[in-house]
């Protein structure tokens, strides 16, 4: 059987068509493909850095919270900075840790209240309430606690309230040993006196601390 000639070319265009059409919606689709591919890509690196971000700010976080914290000391694993006293009726104090350092200055003043803030081998650098010192030997510091009395007058009261009858009334610059100390007063022996000071009106410890 013979067929038409435009029956055959009717029939290889519809042919061709076909093709074409299958080739477009195959494009379509890997197009399709590839932009859920993109999407998936962005998306996933979207997330890597936000992951990032996340353990980046853990991380600081973490380290702040540290940092928040008291150092230790190197040589005596106590906090730095804190409050010592000084143990000797003189002590040179040096502008290094070491005696071939220059002697910057001469205290000249038994229990004076002392903020150590570093730790070098047998040394400790500390600093007065005006801020003057550098380096002493550690065997010219100790660990008991002593304040300042910073403002005139200070009245010595029995019991931490400021209507409390007084025992004594310091001037400033007396010294006096630390007792228990609350969150606004603190309990000092002066001159042969005990009773209950306002932490504002001393020096030689921190407005946070507390001692029973």
């Amino acid at each position: 059987m013979v067929r038409p000639s435009w029956l055959f070319k009717s029939g290889l265009a519809w042919q061709v068509a076909r093709k074409g059409r299958a080739a477009q919606e195959q494009r379509a689709r890997n197009g399709h493909k590839r932009q859920k591919m993109n999407s998936f890509v962005r998306w996933s690196r979207v997330m890597r850095m936000a992951l990032c971000a996340m353990v980046l700010a853990s991380a600081a976080a973490v380290a702040q919270e540290a940092s928040d914290g008291p150092a230790i000391g190197p040589e005596t694993n106590l906090p730095v900075p804190r409050f010592v006293s000084l143990n000797a009726a003189e002590a040179n104090v040096r502008r290094g840790p070491s005696l071939s350092h220059r002697i910057d200055w001469v205290f000249k003043r038994r229990n004076m209240p002392l903020q150590l803030v570093a730790e070098y081998g047998q040394w400790r650098r500390v600093i007065d309430h005006d801020g003057q010192g550098g380096w002493i030997h550690y065997t010219l510091l100790s660990g008991a606690r002593t304040v300042l009395v910073t403002e005139t007058p200070t009245p010595l009261r029995t019991l931490p309230d400021p209507a409390a009858p007084e025992n004594a009334i310091l001037e400033q610059g007396v010294i006096g040993r630390l007792g228990q100390c609350e969150p606004d007063w603190c309990q000092l022996n002066a001159g042969g006196y005990r009773g209950w000071v306002p932490k504002s009106d001393i020096w030689g410890v921190t407005l946070e601390e507390l001692r029973d």
